[in-house]
């Protein structure tokens, strides 16, 4: 058994930071000695803002998206196309389209996909709150932003058949060749995905 070299407040510091993705028990011993070397300058003003984001943070009730008011920005931003809804796994993703800047519209966080495997149903996702403010009407597209996996596809499908009786456009993203993609490194789930989506020049 290891030694210990540092008091329980320092390996707890250590302990939880190894929780955060991306920070393995290695790292976390770099970022906590990075901290407490800087605990003026670094450590203080963070566990002010990490004590404020606790308090603060909401779940937006309209879309699911993370924020310090409720209903969230994304869903109060007027210059924004309220028509057309984004549906996304989860909050990272929608994110991910917001730093890609290609559309400024509306969003719907899921909170996951359909897994029945997972014991993931769907009374444990945020789809009828999308059914709902698209039953409100005004909605006239819904892009389908969910990952390309098998639930996924799965939930896009269940979400489509609930949406199929109302009078709005459903898309989804286009799957196929990445952009810098070599056609000798891609799967061949990627290349049947880019044929079928092909497009005419």
């Amino acid at each position: 058994m290891a030694k210990r070299v540092t008091g329980p407040e320092i390996e707890k510091l250590i302990q939880l930071l190894a929780k955060v993705p991306g920070l393995g028990p290695r790292s976390a011993r770099r970022a906590a000695l990075h901290l407490i070397k800087k605990r003026d300058q670094l450590m203080g003003p963070l566990a002010e803002a990490m004590g404020e984001a606790h308090r603060q943070v909401k779940v937006c009730s309209n879309c699911g998206n993370v924020d310090t008011v409720d209903p969230c920005t994304v869903c109060t931003d007027t210059r924004r196309d309220h028509s057309v809804i984004i549906v996304v796994e989860d909050v990272s993703d929608l994110w991910a389209l917001e730093r890609a800047g290609a559309m400024n519209t509306a969003y719907h966080v899921l909170g996951g996909t359909l897994s029945p495997l997972n014991g993931v149903g769907p009374d444990d996702l945020n789809i009828k709150g999308l059914i709902d403010r698209v039953s409100q009407g005004g909605v006239r597209e819904v892009i389908l932003a969910v990952n390309a996996t098998v639930e996924g596809q799965t939930t896009a499908h269940y979400i489509t058949d609930h949406l199929s009786g109302l009078e709005v456009k459903i898309t989804r993203l286009a799957h196929g060749v990445p952009v810098g993609g070599e056609l000798d490194y891609l799967d061949e789930g990627t290349l049947s995905a880019a044929l079928r989506a092909r497009t005419t020049i």
